[in-house]
């Protein structure tokens, strides 16, 4: 039985993601994203869809040893805001997959160089704890985007990161909210019944690719800073997403 040659190039790439995750703690679902995006590799339901698994796989990794260090109280007001948006989200997705393609296109172009463009730059830690509407509504823009595309990350780590957090606290708050939602957006997937051989075969393949990326990055470190390596992935992030809002805004005018 042959193997479409586009779900191959798809695991690789989640190879790649793990790898940098892994290397600099951020992003799997924005590379995987962006780069099948870019590339027009599966429709980006289905993309999301096996995002949401492979966020789940690894934060359950995580969580298995970390989840003492988890802040509750940020934690309930991040996913307050983020269950009914991310359930908007999923709802607007089918709604634009099904009759605006190149309006979904641009969204995604613009949530991946955008995502890229804040993570560039570090944001300053407060002295004071943000007051609880924040931690809301950082839950209700990364819900409404995790609804769509499976990155519920961008708003909410800007965010957490600000907090006069431990930074233990921080990784782990953010895995959670993580884990937690992209819960319920598989449950979304399933109760629609969107979940099918196709999907089923591209995650069965991405899931070992993802071990072994990681694997990689903890074992056979590269010869270069961490920082170069956030750097370029950013990067190409970046031109990935505008790669996206030229290709749509060329459909769609």
């Amino acid at each position: 039985m042959s193997v479409d040659p586009n779900m191959l190039i798809f695991w690789a790439i989640a190879m790649l993601a793990a790898w940098v995750q892994t290397l600099t703690g951020f992003a799997l679902g924005l590379i995987l994203m962006g780069a099948t995006g870019a590339l027009g590799l599966m429709p980006v339901p289905q993309a999301a869809a096996i995002t949401s698994l492979l966020v789940l796989v690894n934060a359950v990794i995580v969580l298995a040893r970390g989840w003492r260090d988890v802040d509750r109280a940020a934690l309930c007001l991040i996913l307050a805001g983020a269950f009914p948006a991310l359930i908007a989200g999923y709802a607007l997705l089918g709604w634009l997959a099904g009759s605006a393609l190149g309006v979904l296109q641009l969204l995604l172009g613009i949530v991946i160089a955008g995502s890229a463009a804040q993570l560039v730059v570090r944001p300053s830690p407060r002295q004071n704890r943000s007051t609880p509407g924040t931690f809301f509504l950082s839950g209700l823009t990364g819900g409404l985007m995790g609804g769509l595309f499976a990155t519920t990350g961008p708003p909410v780590i800007w965010h957490l990161y600000r907090q006069p957090m431990t930074l233990a606290s921080v990784r782990v708050t953010l895995v959670s909210v993580f884990c937690v939602t992209q819960m319920l957006r598989s449950a979304l997937v399933a109760a629609s019944g969107a979940i099918d051989a196709a999907l089923l075969t591209s995650a069965a393949g991405a899931a070992p690719a993802v071990i072994l990326g990681t694997f990689l990055a903890r074992r056979l470190p590269p010869p270069v800073s961490t920082a170069t390596i956030r750097k370029t992935a950013l990067a190409l992030l970046f031109l990935s997403g505008m790669s996206l809002i030229v290709s749509a805004a060329g459909k769609l005018w």
